[in-house]
Order: C-alpha cells, then sequence, then structure tokens
C-alpha cells in the first residue's frame, strides 16, 4: 500500500518538487555545515592560555598592539600583560594587551562570552582588537565573521574612557556611536561591553584612567545591638550564593559556595558582630578612609579565599567593585575573624575580614562584592573566567544625610527596549490585535461563507503582510529552534534574564506564543504570525490567483500521514544532539531557512543555503505550506504543548462521517472520521466557516431544505452549531362567554 501511493506521489509535480527539496536538504546542508566554517567559531584555544604568566607566547599579542616586539608576563588584578618596543638597544613601554576573559565574562546571543585579544596603547586608545573564540552560530553560518571584525575595527584610535554606544552619535551627549550589525544585535551589544570594560579595567590599574572621587560615608551610631536575621532583613549584611552548575559542575545538593559579609565600619552592625571589643579594637586599627569587610563561608565545596594568597599574596577569589572601580586584597589587607558575636549567626568554615583600602572607596554609595571562579565548559572541556556578584547599599538610617541620590546607567538591554519603544509598542498592537480577533472569531466566521470568506481572510491576510514585512524582515524577529534550544538549556543549567530580554521582539515574541500555545495551540502562531509561514501560505494564494491553481496539489492523506512525523523527528534529533554539543546542534539548525530568508538575505548566503530556502519557497506555490507540514522542527516543539491546549475548534456529531471540512483543509489536520488534530492544525479557520454555513455544512444544508419545503421560519444558528430549534408556542386559551 505505501509503495502504490508512494509511485502515485512520484508522478505529481508537487511530489517531484518535495523529493528535490528534501534530498537537497540531506546533502547540500550537512555539506554546507562542514565548508562554510567561521576562523575563531568554537577555535580550540590552549589550556595554558588561561593560567600561563606568559600569556603572549599562545596568542599573537603583536597583531593587537602594532610595534611591539616583546611582552611582560601577565601582572596585576584583573591580570594584563605590558608591551614593549625596542629603541636604541632599550625597551619601551607602548602599550597594553588584556585577555578579555581574564576581566570579565560577559554573555553574547549564545549564552558564552566572546573571546577577545585588545591592544591598548599608553594614551588609552585602543591599538588593535582579534577574536580569539566565539559561539555565535549567526557568525557562522547567516553574517559572515568578517563583520564582527569591521564591527571591532571602530574601535581603533578611539579613548577607553569615551562614552561609546551602539547606535547613532549624540554629540550634545559626548556620546560616540558604533555601526551595529544587523541581525546580531545582541552579540555586539555584548561585545560593547567586553570592550569597554576591559580596557577600563586595565586603564585604571596603569593610571590612564582616574578613579572616581565619591564623598566618604559619615555613620549614624544608632546605639542598637541587633541579632543577625535583623541585620540581613534591613539589607547591613548580604549573602551570595553560587550552586555547582553555575560553573559547570554537576550539583551534589551543596552549593559551590555560600558566602556572607557586610561592612563593619557601621557601629550598630560592627558591635552586632564583632562585640564591643572586638568592633573598638577593629577601629583603632583603621586608618582614615579605611572600610573593613567581613565574609565567612556557611556552606560549599570551594574556598573563597583561593590559592593566589599563598603563591603572591594575593587573594584572586574575591573583590569589591563600585562603578567602575575595583579593589583587591593581598596579605596585608587580611584579618582574621575569631567569632561572630550576632545571635542566630550560621555556623562557618572559612571566615576573614578584609580592609578596603582604596581612598576613593565610599560605603555611602552602592558597592558590589565580587566572587571569581573558573566556569567549566561541558561541551569542550575547557575552562572560563566567571564572576558572580552581589549589590548591597547601607541602610538610610546608618548614614548623615540618607542615601546620596545615585543614577545608575541603564542596563544594555533595557536601553535597547527604551530606544525602539515605539517599534515594540507598534509590534505588542500588533499581537493583541491578532489575538483579539481571532478570541472573536465566532462573529467572524458566522458573517463568512464557503463562497465569501473575507470577513475572515481581511484579517488573517493582513496579519501575513505584517508579519512578513515588518517582523520578519525590519525586526527580524523571526522565532528559531535555536531559541528553544537555548531556553530549555538554560532552565537546566543557567537561567539569564538579560540574555533572553536582549532581543525585546524575540522575546514578546516568545511570550505570546507560550499563553496562546496553551489557549489555542500553535496555530494562531504559525498559521497566522510566523514570517516563513505567511510568506509560504502567501505565495500558495498568489499561485492560486495568478492560473497555477491546476497545478497545486496536496500529497495523498496516507503519506502525508507518514511525512508529518518527520518535523518530530528534527525536532527531538536537535535537542538530543544539543546535549551533547550545542554548537552542532546550532549548525544542524540550519534545516530552517530563517536566517537565509530574513536575517542574511537570500543573494548574501552561499548557494547550498540560498538553493534550499528559494526551494522551499518555490515549492510553497504548489504544495501548501511545505515547510511548515513536514520539516519545522519550531513547529514540532510548539506541537507537543498545543496537546494540553484549553480551546479546541468545535464538532458536531456528523462530523464523524461529513468529509466536507477534511476535503477543503489546507494544513490535512482532519481525519476520515472528521476528528481534528489540533497539533497539525494552523488554525485558519475554513472548517468553522463551513460549521455555520447553512448552504455548505450537509447537516444544516439539510435542515434548511426541510424547513423550506415545510414553510418553516430559517432560526439563527446556535452557538452548537444547529438552527436553533423551533419550539411552538401554545395559544392561550378561549375566554368562555356569559349569556345574560
Amino acid at each position: 500500500m505505501f509503495a502504490r501511493l508512494c509511485r502515485r506521489f512520484s508522478r505529481t509535480l508537487a511530489g517531484g518538487l518535495l523529493g528535490t527539496v528534501l534530498a537537497g536538504a540531506m546533502v547540500l546542508l550537512p555539506g554546507a555545515v562542514g565548508t562554510v566554517r567561521a576562523d575563531s567559531y568554537e577555535a580550540a584555544l590552549p589550556p595554558e592560555l588561561h593560567t600561563s604568566p606568559r600569556m603572549c607566547d599562545y596568542v599573537p599579542c603583536r597583531e593587537v598592539m602594532p610595534g611591539a616586539d616583546s611582552f611582560s608576563e601577565r601582572r596585576g588584578q584583573p591580570p594584563f600583560v605590558e608591551a614593549y618596543k625596542t629603541e636604541g638597544g632599550e625597551k619601551k613601554l607602548v602599550g597594553y594587551v588584556m585577555l578579555s576573559t581574564d576581566i570579565v565574562d560577559i554573555p553574547a546571543y549564545s549564552g558564552k562570552p566572546v573571546v577577545t585579544l585588545i591592544g591598548m596603547d599608553t594614551a588609552g586608545r585602543f591599538a588593535g582588537v582579534k577574536i580569539l573564540k566565539h559561539s555565535e552560530p549567526i557568525l557562522l553560518l547567516g553574517i559572515p565573521e568578517s563583520a564582527l571584525i569591521k564591527f571591532n575595527e571602530q574601535y581603533l584610535g578611539k579613548f577607553v574612557g569615551d562614552q561609546i554606544e551602539i547606535g547613532k552619535a549624540r554629540p550634545e551627549e559626548s556620546i560616540i556611536g558604533l555601526d551595529a550589525i544587523t541581525g546580531a544585535t545582541v552579540t555586539v551589544i555584548a561585545q560593547n561591553q567586553v570592550m569597554m570594560v576591559s580596557g577600563g579595567e586595565v586603564a585604571k590599574q596603569v593610571g590612564i584612567l582616574k578613579p572616581q572621587v565619591r564623598p566618604p560615608a559619615t555613620f549614624i551610631d544608632t546605639g542598637e545591638t541587633l541579632t543577625w536575621d535583623q541585620l540581613v532583613a534591613e539589607g547591613s549584611i548580604a549573602r551570595l550564593t553560587v550552586k555547582p552548575q553555575d560553573v559547570g559542575l554537576v550539583s551534589d545538593g551543596r552549593p559551590y559556595v555560600d558566602l556572607w559579609f557586610g561592612l563593619l565600619n557601621v557601629p550598630t552592625v560592627g558591635r552586632s558582630i564583632l562585640g564591643k571589643d572586638g568592633y573598638e579594637r577593629l577601629m583603632s586599627g583603621l586608618h582614615p578612609g579605611e572600610q573593613a569587610l567581613f565574609v565567612i563561608k556557611s556552606d560549599g565545596i570551594e574556598s573563597f579565599k583561593g590559592s593566589g594568597f599563598v603563591r603572591g599574596g594575593l587573594y584572586d577569589r574575591v573583590q569589591v567593585r563600585q562603578e567602575r572601580d575595583t579593589y583587591t586584597f593581598r596579605d596585608l589587607d587580611y584579618l582574621n575573624l575569631y567569632g561572630v558575636s550576632a545571635a542566630g549567626a550560621p555556623s562557618y568554615t572559612e571566615s576573614a575580614i578584609f580592609i578596603v583600602r582604596g581612598k576613593t572607596f565610599s560605603a555611602a554609595y552602592p558597592w558590589q562584592f565580587v566572587f571569581l571562579a573558573n566556569k567549566l565548559d561541558k561541551s569542550t572541556g575547557a575552562k572560563t573566567f566567571a564572576n558572580f556578584d552581589r549589590e548591597v547599599w547601607l541602610p538610610a538610617r546608618y548614614l548623615e544625610g540618607g542615601r546620596p541620590v545615585v543614577k545608575k546607567p541603564d542596563a544594555p538591554w533595557l536601553k535597547m527596549w527604551k530606544d525602539r519603544a515605539w517599534q515594540i509598542a507598534g509590534f505588542v498592537v500588533l499581537l493583541i490585535a491578532v489575538a483579539t480577533v481571532y478570541a472573536r472569531r465566532d462573529a467572524l466566521v458566522r458573517r463568512a461563507s464557503r463562497k465569501n470568506k473575507w470577513p475572515v481572510n481581511a484579517f488573517k491576510y493582513t496579519g501575513w503582510v505584517v508579519s512578513i514585512g515588518f517582523v520578519g524582515f525590519y525586526a527580524m524577529a523571526q522565532p528559531s529552534i535555536t531559541q528553544v534550544l537555548t531556553w530549555f538549556h538554560s532552565l537546566l543549567f543557567q537561567w539569564k534574564w538579560e540574555l533572553f530580554l536582549s532581543d525585546p521582539f524575540i522575546f514578546i515574541f516568545w511570550v505570546f506564543i507560550i499563553v496562546t500555545v496553551f489557549l489555542w495551540g500553535r496555530g494562531l502562531f504559525c498559521g497566522w504570525l510566523c514570517p516563513f509561514g505567511s510568506l509560504s501560505e502567501l505565495l500558495y494564494k498568489v499561485g492560486e490567483r495568478i492560473g497555477l491553481k491546476r497545478f497545486q496539489r496536496q500529497l495523498p492523506k496516507a503519506l502525508h500521514d507518514k511525512l508529518k512525523w518527520l518535523k518530530y523527528a528534527i525536532f527531538l534529533g536537535l535537542l538530543a544532539v544539543s546535549f551533547f554539543s550545542m554548537p552542532l546542534a546550532e549548525k544542524l539548525a540550519e534545516v530552517e531557512p530563517f536566517k537565509t530568508t530574513f536575517l542574511v538575505g537570500l543573494f548574501n548566503r552561499s548557494w547550498p543555503y540560498t538553493l534550499f530556502a528559494a526551494g522551499l519557497l518555490g515549492l510553497s506555490i504548489f504544495v501548501e505550506r511545505p515547510f511548515c507540514k513536514y520539516l519545522c522542527p519550531l513547529g514540532a516543539s510548539l506541537a507537543m504543548p498545543t496537546t494540553f491546549r484549553w480551546f479546541g475548534l468545535k464538532r458536531k456529531q456528523e462530523c464523524t462521517s461529513c468529509n466536507a471540512c477534511a476535503h477543503g483543509c489546507g494544513s490535512q489536520a482532519i481525519d476520515k472520521d472528521g476528528r481534528i488534530d489540533q497539533r497539525e492544525c494552523l488554525l485558519c479557520l475554513d472548517c468553522m466557516v463551513l460549521y455555520h454555513d447553512d448552504h455548505a455544512c450537509p447537516p444544516l444544508v439539510q435542515e434548511r431544505k426541510r424547513r423550506t419545503k415545510a414553510g418553516q421560519p430559517l432560526t439563527p444558528i446556535g452557538q452548537d452549531g444547529y438552527f436553533i430549534p423551533i419550539i411552538p408556542v401554545p395559544a392561550a386559551p378561549l375566554k368562555e362567554t356569559t349569556h345574560g
């Protein structure tokens, strides 16, 4: 039976085209993945790079510091190397070279940092930038890596202390603008943070940037002695917990490290923690402007003291940060903490008092306690730098004059939301409008008929056009299976809101998709709002209008019912591969033609991708939504939760024996028994139009003819899909006439 269907299928034009595209996908795309490889995508870096003092023995420092012929060992905290040029037999300092992951671990869109080698001259100007390793799939299979190189070249010659942002320059605000990479906005925003933070940290160490001077705090002595819980509740003591999975390890139920900390200079806090005598001894040993910070470890498998203090008198696991200023601790900054007097304090296995000696630090302003760690990349086995911080701001009641006014710069993701507020508002209006129209679908389908579906199609076609033009090509907000895989891994390992908020259109779209999938199923997104699905369907409708209808075909139902499972196999395969290698899964996700169509463009990619995407779009003229029905892993991932939707489409008793709706179902989601497979249904509403059409729905046609023949009125069609029954009104009894 199956062989006979296959032979019948192969004789049709649609079958031949679909077979060609499927074969092309299997033959061309794997080859393209193997050949189109960016130089630094998931590049293998020497393991010694992150630990060896001789950093420049393992990376091309000369490329980012032109003219330098020798380099020092790593020095400073965070580390950097000095670059020298030999002139007249003497070495002259010409600049500094830094490895970004020694300083920051800001994740890009992939969730991993872009490992960058940065050169800066002695005047604080960027001299060179080189990407050593990145994990951005869009720079592997979509946008060429040369675009990121060109983006980085914009930093050359710019001063590290300037305000440099992605977007248009604003001279009136002294802001220098950089051109972004279309389709990789999140990546370049992260890269801008990497450049400015890395350069700024080194520039402060070597004296190029002067530390910000803040007014010192003047404390109020309330005379109280508080319990541990009271200190925690008011924010004088804070907690920082790092889980094993945060650093790439398997959890055994214990935290990686669980730390409590707070400033002791505040009289109420100091007396509560150290006791009266201990507090007075501590304060008598501090110089003006110095602040004492206590730290205890209540649980965890890792030490917060690290091993650096053994090697060189440096505590390399903890820092204090205040805005752009960082304060590190050496052995001379360490005091023993012999006990905690506050009632209710937790037991601890490690303790210390660190002295913040920087005169620019002010306890009146917010500051961060930072724990530094090495994070294991499970997919490669490599270790990268990671930091975890917790902000603290003393309660106003301990500060004379209260807390000062602090204007914090917006987070990069928040700035993006503000910069695109009008476009975001328009997008939200679009989503609300589509959801509202669909929620009122009964009113629309009642106005439509099989011969006139425009009361429904006018809204649906408008949604397609806006989705293709605004959502797809303008906002580049085409959802993708790579986002599903990224979110799935984030839920299992480490969730970062900043990563997902960095693309407002994608974030809002996914909130909408998740809500509507559980309300009505995947069809509202897949059938009405998916940019590629809308383009595919629109091409089919155009083909119908221009005289190609006689060539348009549906696959035989038996073959369709087998091929539809292919997209589920693709999705589960990608999910399985992602647990072994997320980069490989991202490459294989090129089975989606979305990047080629909307992000990069059909004519801006190598020929296998262009041929594959163009083949699918060409096939869409003859077969309705072939990619959506048979190949789309995103659709498969949304079809599974559709099983648990709250509202489905209406059915009648006669639907089990009537195939009128099934014959017109473009997604072929109705079986021979009249059941709708909601996982495959794209909510075109054609069956709902027939459901209320007394000239198309067989039960209604039969009842209409019966009533017309019997001379009975045609009542409105009720919610159950039938004519409202005619209920005879009993005649009023006649009054008896009394004869006088």
